[in-house]
């Protein structure tokens, strides 16, 4: 058995659970909301706008997540910070809806970062207290 398995293979505690359930929910909340920012709330122009392919790379990592890999966790609370950064910039700089949705964005970035750095935090901790649990062989 490897790493991996052995940590997935024991029932979430309590609060990794709920960090999984966080990081999920942010993630789609990111994926929602620039769709519908895009494409009809707030659009850069009438009718909808190409920006709404942003959520695309938002798409790849909710496999990872869902299915409690440790590596999807750690990259995307890397990959946020770069929407993190547009939702500064645009609550800054744009005006009325568009400036809340801003808003909005900042507000799910920064619970996708904790709860993934959470998680992650919380699993390698669990981890080395099961090791340290089990005899020597």
């Amino acid at each position: 058995m490897n790493a991996n398995s052995t940590l997935s293979a024991t029932p979430a505690p309590p609060l990794v659970a709920t960090t999984r359930w966080l990081a999920v929910s942010s993630l789609v909340g990111l994926i929602v909301l620039g769709l519908a920012w895009e494409l009809f709330l707030a659009p850069v122009r009438p009718g909808g706008s190409w920006l709404a392919l942003k959520v695309l790379p938002l798409c790849i990592p909710l496999a990872g997540l869902l299915k409690n890999r440790m590596y999807t966790y750690r990259w995307v609370s890397l990959l946020v910070w770069i929407y993190f950064t547009e939702g500064v910039v645009r609550a800054t700089s744009d005006r009325g809806l568009s400036a809340w949705l801003a808003c909005v964005e900042v507000v799910l970035c920064l619970l996708l970062f904790t709860a993934c750095a959470m998680h992650v935090r919380l699993r390698l901790n669990n981890a080395k207290l099961a090791a340290s649990a089990q005899p020597d062989a």
